[in-house]
């Protein structure tokens, strides 16, 4: 009879110490959501564009366009309209470029590093042709080590850093197209 109160107050006495031992990692981590809360931390979440519909004019081939599609229709409530009649704002993709250039030498004479650049260049113009974002450029730049005897590697690290140069060019579009100010 006396181990049986024994295992009972000891499985008792186990249970308190959990609580205790877990009370002050519950504390901590009550006080640093109250801190992340308190200083205006808070996920990005949707876009708030300033415009209900929108055109992309861009080249049909045009990977950024067809990006920028989609966050658009993803993060917004902004409906991407099939023809710029439809919409109260036109972005016009004047251009887009990818760029390559080379930033350093061997002693050989041999490319050791590239410099790779994307530009989109746009414009954002209203139906009667106002416009709310004068022609800009956003233009990205990333360098990479280059060696001839990883040709294969080098193509598809250079193909990966042009993908992700676009989809910062489109998160960055995303933000200059919330901070437009639409003229009455």
């Amino acid at each position: 009879m006396k181990d049986e109160e024994k295992t009972v107050n000891f499985g008792a006495q186990s249970a308190v110490r959990r609580y205790f031992c877990l009370l002050p990692f519950a504390f901590c981590l009550a006080a640093s959501t109250l801190l992340l809360a308190a200083c205006g931390f808070q996920l990005r979440g949707s876009a708030t564009l300033p415009f209900s519909t929108l055109y992309v004019q861009a080249a049909p081939t045009s990977q950024f366009a067809t990006d920028l599609r989609r966050a658009v229709r993803s993060g917004s409530g902004t409906r991407i309209a099939e023809r710029p009649e439809q919409a109260e704002v036109v972005l016009h993709i004047l251009s887009e470029l990818q760029e390559k250039q080379i930033l350093s030498l061997t002693g050989g004479g041999r490319v050791s590093e590239y410099q790779l650049r994307y530009r989109v260049s746009f414009r954002l113009t209203d139906s009667k042709n106002r416009e709310h974002i004068p022609a800009s450029e956003i233009v990205l730049r990333r360098d990479y080590s280059y060696n001839d005897s990883q040709a294969l590697g080098a193509e598809s690290e250079e193909a990966l850093l042009y993908r992700d140069m676009r989809s910062d060019a489109v998160s960055q579009m995303v933000r200059r197209l919330q901070a437009a100010k639409l003229k009455s």
